[in-house]
């Protein structure tokens, strides 16, 4: 007991800096040197990174952005949807999937019982608008990547969906064509990892609807395999 009660002192003093006697006792008795045996809440953690990517200066987006966009939806989604980067009105509003694309997408999703709401979680590899939609540079990916890993890490889905050949080649790490990516499902960090067409493309072609729609019947069956 006399050994807790100097602890819980010197623990106190640690923190507040009060004038209180404490006998002697070795550092490594301070609780404050202990490892803490409750999980890390995930909701917290991602609200830290989350004010991480809005202050983030890593690169030259940072200068012309808006808003940075870090993401939307259920924090312990099943299902987790990945871009390519925020377009003019994500930048504007700093959330993602919000123009013409973001409807295509809600409709889909609704189409399997899913909502930007409903145990779904939506970002993109680039938290930050490249100039005129370009396509991410390989320094802006390598700057802004490690925090879509947190996300994923922290999150944890069942499964992955990435959206378009910039979202698959950079998770999976392989310079290949959509179609080569396409149809298979790939692990990443536990989760499984399915690629598909990006919403914009689909506008930009609607004859490769009806492939996207195969795809997303396979997300819900993927979903609903216990």
């Amino acid at each position: 007991m006399k050994t807790e009660l100097l602890k819980y002192f010197k623990q106190y003093k640690e923190l507040y800096d009060d004038e209180i006697f404490v006998s002697s006792i070795k550092s490594s008795e301070s609780i404050l040197d202990e490892k803490p045996h409750k999980k890390t809440d995930p909701f917290s953690s991602l609200t830290v990174l989350k004010n991480d990517v809005i202050n983030c200066k890593k690169c030259s987006l940072s200068d012309t952005r808006t808003n940075a966009v870090f993401g939307v939806g259920d924090f312990s989604a099943s299902l987790m949807l990945v871009g390519e980067a925020p377009g003019e009105q994500e930048d504007l509003s700093g959330e993602p999937f919000v123009g013409r694309a973001g409807q295509l997408l809600d409709k889909m999703l609704a189409a399997i019982d899913r909502s930007r709401e409903n145990d779904v979680f939506i970002c993109n590899v680039l938290k930050c608008r490249p100039p005129e939609n370009r396509d991410p540079k390989s320094d802006e990916i390598n700057q802004c990547e490690p925090y879509l890993v947190n996300q994923i890490d922290l999150i944890k889905p069942k499964l992955i969906v990435a959206l378009g050949r910039i979202a698959g080649k950079t998770l999976l790490g392989v310079d290949k064509s959509l179609k080569d990516m396409r149809k298979k499902i790939h692990n990443y960090h536990d989760s499984d990892l399915i690629v598909t067409y990006h919403p914009a493309a689909l506008l930009r072609n609607p004859n490769w609807k009806p492939y996207a729609w195969e795809d997303f019947k396979w997300i819900r069956s993927i979903l609903e395999e216990v």
